[in-house]
């Protein structure tokens, strides 16, 4: 009957061993001194960040084909059919008159804009 118990009571010394070695660890964790950010660095985050290139937004009611050709993923079919569907008053107009499908508007919505559509020379005089 004894061999029975001392299985068990290597487990629960193991467990007991285990449990102190966690505690101990996040003991250790919750002592470690966290450096303190230097001046420099404080300089750093209060510093402009650098200026990104942000794309210029393409003007469907004035864009040339080729622009709307150049958007990713466009085609010469796609150019056509939104320049023949002008004018926008807004770029969903792109969907909900079926020039194009909900997925690639998704694509392109950050990159175009529904704006005036441009003057012709003449006209600005």
């Amino acid at each position: 009957m004894r061999n029975k118990w001392i299985p068990l009571a290597l487990a629960l010394a193991l467990l007991a061993g285990a449990a102190q070695a966690g505690a101990a660890a996040t003991q250790d964790a919750k002592a470690t001194p966290v450096p303190q950010a230097s001046a420099a660095r404080g300089k750093a985050l209060t510093a402009k960040p650098p200026a990104t290139a942000k794309k210029r937004q393409i003007n469907l009611n004035a864009a040339s084909r080729a622009e709307l050709r150049g958007l990713p993923g466009g085609s010469d079919d796609e150019a056509a059919r939104i320049i023949a569907g002008r004018p926008y008053n807004s770029k969903a107009f792109l969907v909900s008159n079926k020039i194009i499908d909900e997925g690639r508007y998704g694509a392109i919505k950050a990159l175009v804009v529904a704006g005036k559509a441009a003057q012709p020379a003449a006209a600005r005089k």
